[in-house]
């Protein structure tokens, strides 16, 4: 009689924090962990997903948002948290932990069938600067964001005249990647990061517990990573058409 699958796919929400601590400590050499070494372990695991922000966009952290614009208004501010001195109801749309802005649009009639999206341009601090009045108002075109520690801000230009004040800003955004919490938890991380995470969690471990295997530990862990990054994103139809030359008579 033939052995029947799981039937599941789950195995990526079920490893629970105090599991990756466990399978990263026994790759080098450490069982029956506890106390000190589990703290340890978890704060490198966070220190480990803010080091993955630095290492170019995560697909699955991508998500989009329409923000409500406001006649007349520049600015409006996204906090990291709520504990940030600021509430869901005074950060847009109770949205937190913003990193960056990719790419923006100015939506009409959002919830309708005639909606429709004009581009906006991400400039740089020095053009942003360079505009004279940044009060004036007009089609918003133009936004700049400006990164901080605890927030972002994201300026429009023009700020939105009466006739554009009943439209949204659709932007695509990068967030942050959620922070391990309890030992209980699931991460915030597809499937296909699972490998990486616990070879990156070994290897930051290795720093700590066993120098001798860091470099090693090192290796592993880069060479799972290049593999989720190159898997990561979403794939797109290609057409290679022959260029067609007409030599001169």
């Amino acid at each position: 009689m033939a052995n029947t699958t799981s039937g599941t796919t789950t195995f990526d929400k079920t490893f629970a924090i105090d599991e990756i601590v466990e399978d990263a400590f026994e790759r080098i050499g450490l069982t029956n962990v506890a106390g000190y070494q589990l703290k340890s372990a978890r704060r490198s695991l966070n220190i480990l997903f803010q080091e993955w922000g630095n290492r170019g966009i995560h697909y699955w952290e991508i998500g989009e948002l329409d923000l409500d614009l406001v006649e007349g208004q520049a600015e409006y501010k996204f906090f990291r948290s709520s504990d940030d001195g600021t509430s869901a109801t005074s950060n847009p749309n109770g949205v937190y932990g913003i990193s960056d802005v990719l790419e923006a649009q100015l939506r009409a009639n959002r919830t309708q069938t005639t909606q429709s999206d004009s581009p906006m341009t991400k400039v740089d601090r020095s053009t942003y600067g360079g505009f004279s009045n940044k009060l004036s108002k007009g089609t918003p075109n133009q936004y700049w964001v400006q990164r901080f520690i605890d927030h972002i801000s994201i300026s429009v230009y023009p700020t939105p005249d009466s006739t554009n004040a009943s439209k949204d800003m659709h932007f695509y955004y990068i967030k942050r990647i959620q922070d391990a919490g309890d030992y209980t938890n699931a991460t915030d991380v597809p499937f296909r990061f699972v490998p990486c995470m616990t070879a990156g969690l070994a290897f930051y471990l290795a720093q700590k517990y066993a120098p001798q295997l860091a470099q090693q530990m090192k290796l592993y862990y880069e060479d799972e990573l290049a593999r989720a990054l190159a898997e990561d994103g979403s794939a797109s139809s290609t057409y290679i058409t022959p260029k067609v030359y007409y030599p001169g008579t």
